[in-house]
């Protein structure tokens, strides 16, 4: 059983390696965590943007694989406008939320997503299947 989990971390670590990730999360620990999470698996981290804008930002300026937008922004802000903007060029992007599926708009709830807290293989697994849905 050890042998096919290192299979499948290897794989996942290969589909990974060198995508580029736009990190939308506003608690700094949290972005820090996420970007060593992507980076120790191969990903070249966007950002990590903290808001709305900076996310719009870094979208216009970088060629982006996939995103992981944190829902709520905190003070009643949230990436509805970026998870829009992904959706209408073609960019696959995942949600993460410590709401469930109660943080999410009508029109997201069939969006990939992790709730929070996860852990490094959850996320990572999550990015992978974002990744596929373009494949």
């Amino acid at each position: 059983m050890r042998a096919g989990a290192s299979t499948r971390e290897k794989s996942m670590t290969e589909e990974l390696l060198g995508k580029r990730v736009l990190v939308l999360e506003d608690e700094p620990l949290i972005a820090m965590a996420l970007v060593d999470i992507l980076e120790e698996a191969g990903c070249t981290v966007i950002g990590p943007a903290h808001d709305s804008d900076q996310a719009a930002k870094l979208i216009a300026e970088s060629s982006i694989d996939v995103a992981v937008l944190d829902v709520n922004l905190g003070s009643g802000r949230t990436s509805a406008a970026i998870a829009d903007c992904l959706k209408s060029v073609g960019t696959p992007f995942i949600f993460a939320t410590g709401y469930g599926e109660m943080g999410l708009r009508n029109a997201d709830r069939d969006q990939l997503r992790v709730d929070k807290p996860y852990c490094a293989p959850t996320i990572l697994a999550t990015v992978v299947a974002a990744l596929r849905t373009t494949a």
